[in-house]
């Protein structure tokens, strides 16, 4: 595992150039799967695993990207940058690239060096990492500057029409504008947000089903096509109702008749979840961990029947931790279908809960699991490299 120091002496090694350093973390949700496209709300944490990319300019006119996890380095002219996806790692920064330059931004020749600790394919949003850690280093070397939102939605740009995903705005908005100590509520239609505090005597443990989790293709985009169709056959009714986040649990019990019964379910779990990262919210602001655990059970529940995106790993996973002492509550985060299971865990109880889920999950499967105990950091940020020098190893 490499650290921030190690990460640019790497990159200074390979370009000879003192590079600076963008930090940019990966995230859990804790309530709100399926909501962000439909404009509803969602409440996920950034967490303390990141990618890092340190950048440097170069005078030969080329873009020079090194991806360490894959040990791999890839390079191109400034201008002659690829204009479609190659279904490569390299997608995601070169997505970045173009919807920077759609902006008007005028992109110097670089050497980026990228490393991340999110694991790939869990539901972490490793993607949503890369492309926030992208933009936070290549803004770092032209004169303007993008808010944290700005950049959220430049990145989901980039995944949506450079790569290819469907993906909503909450992955790169908490990438870019997540806080220290806090689980965010944000509005995925104004992206208004207010934040929620986690208990300083709970962990975050993070257990990973190892069933790898992806939204190109497959199911993710049948389910967002649900959605959509329960939205419209509500507008007609109702045709204030834009998205789902327009539409209660009392329009879908007048009308929900007229939908196929799957998409009823579809829509049933994307307005109840909506509304439970709502009260999760309230119940964190007030304190009521027996409230938020009881809403994470609900919402679990609603996600492996009425969304039917769980998997029997994951449905695996949470009722092992409804054995174990310390649980606060449990379920299956991210885009479903694998990926890994959120457990708020008092933190006295946090390095047995692990032990014992691990221990428990394997011998039932075979499986070993990774299991990471968290918690919730800030949103992408820079390093210069003069701060990184004086830091040293403390970093």
């Amino acid at each position: 595992m490499l650290n921030k120091t190690e990460l640019s002496k790497l990159h200074f090694d390979r370009f000879k150039i003192q590079p600076d350093i963008a930090v940019a973390p990966g995230r859990v949700n804790l309530i709100g799967e399926h909501t962000d496209y439909a404009d509803g709300f969602v409440m996920p944490v950034a967490i303390d695993f990141a990618t890092l990319a340190t950048i440097s300019p170069r005078s030969d006119g080329q873009i020079v990207i090194h991806a360490v996890n894959f040990d791999e380095e890839r390079s191109w002219p400034l201008n002659a940058l690829p204009k479609t996806s190659s279904s490569h790692w390299s997608d995601y920064p070169l997505g970045v690239l173009a919807k920077l330059a759609e902006r008007g931004i005028q992109i110097p020749a670089f050497s980026l060096t990228i490393w991340g600790d999110v694991p790939l394919g869990s539901g972490l949003s490793s993607s949503a990492s890369l492309e926030v850690a992208t933009a936070t280093a290549v803004l770092s070397l032209v004169p303007q500057s993008l808010t944290g939102p700005e950049v959220a939605l430049l990145c989901q740009k980039a995944e949506n029409e450079f790569v290819g995903s469907s993906c909503g705005i909450m992955d790169q908005f908490i990438s870019a504008n997540g806080k220290a100590d806090s689980a965010m509520l944000l509005d995925c239609r104004s992206l208004e947000f207010k934040l929620a505090p986690i208990p300083h005597d709970i962990a975050l443990v993070i257990v990973n089903t190892m069933k790898k989790h992806s939204i190109v293709g497959g199911d993710y985009p049948t389910r967002r096509k649900e959605v959509e169709q329960a939205a419209d056959i509500l507008r007609t009714h109702r045709p204030e109702i834009v998205r789902l986040r327009d539409a209660t649990l009392e329009d879908l019990d007048r009308w929900g008749n007229e939908m196929p019964e799957h998409v009823l379910r579809r829509a049933k779990h994307v307005i109840s979840d909506s509304l439970r990262a709502q009260l999760a919210t309230k119940a964190l602001g007030k304190g009521d961990l027996v409230e938020v655990g009881r809403l994470m059970a609900d919402a679990h529940r609603s996600y492996r029947d009425d969304f039917e995106a769980s998997c029997p790993e994951a449905d695996l996973l949470v009722e092992l931790a409804n054995t174990l002492p310390g649980l606060v509550g449990a379920r299956l985060t991210g885009g479903g279908w694998g990926g890994c299971t959120i457990n708020l865990v008092h933190q006295k109880f946090a390095a047995e809960f692990a032990a014992k889920i691990g221990a428990l999950y394997e011998e039932k499967t075979g499986i070993k699991p990774q299991i990471h105990l968290t918690h919730a950091s800030d949103g992408a940020h820079l390093i210069n490299s003069e701060v990184l020098c004086e830091a040293g190893a403390r970093l």
